[in-house]
């Protein structure tokens, strides 16, 4: 688009919500299923990457360097570059490349890894003394991890709760590339494509407020799980 000499295509700023409010609900929708999946997944996966270590309940060298590997690879790729390399498998779970459902599949791949190595970093800061007493109280691994390892973290994994939901905050404003709507593409198709100066502003100051908003709400979470 070419604009003459102090023309001005900016949606005006009444007319701001009612584009940026729909997008701002996709943003969530596409953050929410994510992180619904990363907890599902990321959890068990870190918690077995800590425990098949050296510091965990049933140390596995061979399960250990097969899950490290898969996680450090996972985090290893930027995610622009990731969700361009998996746009076949993308296709193949959800059948297409475009929109909320393409997006859910590549953040999820980059957020997995990601929460997983928190929360095995999480449950490695846990005093082994603490450990220790459960096994000597005869707790099955099963207890020990929910009721020693878990307990103890909460504060750490409320930490790592916070960081992995920023990130993936950041990654649907990326995947706004491929027509994933929410904010990323509202930001794309009209502040970036249509010099639509008013929407970049406004988004710019959406996602300002949101992660701040998070990393508060984290915050005071991991505060009143600390004792």
């Amino acid at each position: 688009m070419i604009l003459a000499a102090g023309e001005d295509f900016s949606t005006p700023w009444a007319d701001v919500p009612t584009l940026l409010l729909p997008a701002y609900g996709q943003t969530w929708l596409m953050v929410g299923v994510t992180m619904i999946l990363v907890l599902l997944i990321g959890t068990p996966v870190g918690i077995t990457l800590h425990n098949t270590s050296d510091f965990g309940l049933f140390p596995d060298p061979r399960v250990f360097r097969v899950l490290n590997t898969i996680v450090n690879v996972g985090r290893s790729l930027p995610f622009l570059i990731l969700m361009t390399a998996i746009i076949p498998v993308t296709r193949f779970i959800v059948g297409t490349t475009i929109g909320i459902a393409a997006a859910i599949v590549p953040m999820t791949v980059a957020g997995v890894p990601f929460f997983a190595r928190l929360v095995q970093n999480a449950l490695r800061d846990v005093r082994s003394d603490v450990t220790d007493m459960g096994q000597v109280s005869g707790g099955t691994h099963v207890q020990l991890i929910r009721t020693v390892q878990l307990s103890e973290a909460l504060p750490a994994l409320g930490g790592a709760l916070t960081v992995n939901l920023i990130a993936m905050i950041e990654y649907s404003a990326i995947a706004g590339s491929i027509g994933a709507g929410g904010v990323g593409n509202l930001a794309i198709t009209y502040g970036y494509n249509r010099f639509d100066h008013n929407i970049m502003i406004a988004t710019v100051i959406t996602l300002i407020i949101t992660v701040q908003a998070v990393q508060f709400a984290g915050d005071r979470l991991v505060r009143a799980l600390t004792r």
